[in-house]
């Protein structure tokens, strides 16, 4: 059990490990921290980090006035840190090659930094226990999404907020049990999906308070389940608002999230989220539609970026 310390402290924020060769007197950093407040980077002397992988997520950072896509793997360890890094980096790619191949996310790991020549930094994974490294084969054209979508199957629903603070919310008076309830079954499955939902897309908590605020309700918990099928696709479609087409993303939607359920009313009757049909979570499915939506926009961008005829004919 983890020896809680009391008393004053630091805020319980993620530490943010940013993935960049960097050269400072003569020694070479794979990563820093960086201070907000003196706009400095901060090289972090240890090339590794030790501890679980809890998470992937995409997260999409504006970068000189361009979406600037980063890959967030979330770690538990003494602390909970955040190794942030381009979604096309040789580090990413590296990560998700060596990670792919783990079945087991259960055991702890070793990500190593490894700073290459020019501005390159790869990643190594390794077997916190046995020391043995995780070989793979370098695949430059792979299915980065099918890889994300997969590793983030293994690691099931995301765990953490990182971004908003959670506050205390009501749910309907039960009678009394002999035993305390655990944890899991103090939160209502109407919430718990709007959470999960939320958190993975990064949607403002404010914005799905006020959202509430117009149904004249407080939690998703006192809404039926059409209505939070409405709030569910709402975020998700806000998210995908900036990268595809609406209609494109509404289509879409449609087709690879709702189609991994059977009817309402037969969802109803399992609140827990689970896809009778397919055996797929709701959150699964969002997941991959997520990460189509993010391939769509890479192949957009691409195509755009590419001469036209008339200018090769030039």
């Amino acid at each position: 059990m983890t020896e809680i310390k009391l008393g004053l402290g630091n805020p319980p924020y993620p530490i943010y490990l940013y993935v960049n060769k960097l050269e400072i007197e003569g020694q070479v950093y794979g990563w820093y921290n960086y201070n907000s407040t003196l706009d400095k980077k901060i090289p972090v002397i240890h090339k590794s980090l030790t501890g679980y992988i809890c998470e992937l997520k995409l997260t999409d950072k504006e970068f000189k006035g361009k979406d600037n896509l980063k890959l967030d793997i979330v770690v538990c360890a003494d602390e909970l840190y955040v190794i942030r890094s381009g979604i096309e980096t040789n580090f990413s790619k590296s990560f998700l090659l060596a990670a792919s191949l783990i079945e087991d996310f259960s055991k702890p790991l070793q990500i190593v930094a490894n700073p290459g020549d020019d501005n390159v930094v790869f990643c190594s994974l390794h077997d916190a226990t046995t020391k043995g490294r995780i070989r793979y084969q370098w695949n430059p054209s792979a299915d980065w999404g099918s890889i994300i979508e997969s590793i983030q199957s293994k690691l099931g629903s995301p765990k953490y907020d990182l971004d908003f603070s959670e506050e205390a919310v009501t749910f309907p008076t039960t009678k009394p049990q002999l035993s305390a309830p655990s944890k899991s079954d103090a939160i209502h499955p109407h919430d718990k999906r709007v959470k999960d939902v939320r958190i993975l897309t990064n949607y403002p908590i404010d914005l799905v308070k006020e959202w509430l605020q117009f149904q004249d309700v407080k939690a998703p918990n006192q809404l039926p389940v059409a209505q939070v099928d409405r709030l569910v696709r709402d975020i998700c479609l806000s998210w995908a608002a900036d990268k595809i087409d609406p209609n494109h993303a509404a289509s879409s939607y449609q087709q690879q999230v709702l189609s991994a359920f059977v009817e309402d009313f037969a969802r109803a009757a399992s609140p827990t989220g689970e896809g009778i049909a397919s055996g797929t979570t709701e959150i699964q499915a969002i997941q991959a539609w997520m990460n189509y939506v993010l391939g769509q926009k890479m192949l957009n961008t691409n195509d755009s970026t590419m001469p036209s005829a008339t200018a090769m004919r030039a």
